[in-house]
């Protein structure tokens, strides 16, 4: 089942890097930037996820929350959050089920059998709980648009 804009966001409860399970329904009343990385650590992941880190107070002024998910586990995520001093939570859908759920799953990455991730993907989730922007990448080395994702929030 592909997700649209205007569909209700799925909800999830996904572990972050201090091991808390945090729920989108906690962010609810603001907008939610959600994206969705291949895979902690790796250099494209990296760009996208400081690019979001040093727009945070821009995005920020919007209302908005960085929310990230990876296929990692807490323990990767934490020290690739460590590293890079992200000022927002990043959580680990070590069992693809969130990314399942978002139909973005990316099956066989880099042609590895069962080396399933997400494909890289924002989605802005609207103050009622609804997709008002989506973007999705089949190619896991494209970057978002990062001026279209804060000139939506605005």
């Amino acid at each position: 089942m592909s997700l649209n804009v205007g569909d209700i966001a799925p909800n999830f409860e996904l572990p972050d890097t201090e091991l808390k399970l945090r729920t989108l329904d906690e962010f609810k009343g603001k907008k939610i930037v959600l994206t969705f990385i291949v895979a902690a650590s790796s250099p494209v992941c990296e760009t996208e996820l400081c690019t979001l880190r040093d727009s945070w107070q821009e995005i920020a002024d919007t209302g908005a929350q960085i929310v990230a998910i990876s296929n990692d586990g807490p323990f990767a995520n934490k020290a690739f959050a460590e590293k890079h001093n992200f000022n927002f939570p990043l959580l680990g859908d070590y069992n693809s089920k969130t990314i399942s759920d978002y139909d973005i799953l990316m099956k066989d990455l880099l042609h590895i059998k069962d080396y399933n991730a997400a494909k890289r993907s924002v989605f802005i989730i609207t103050e009622d709980g609804k997709i008002g922007y989506k973007w999705v990448s089949e190619d896991p080395l494209k970057e978002p648009n990062y001026e279209e994702i804060k000139n939506f929030l605005k």
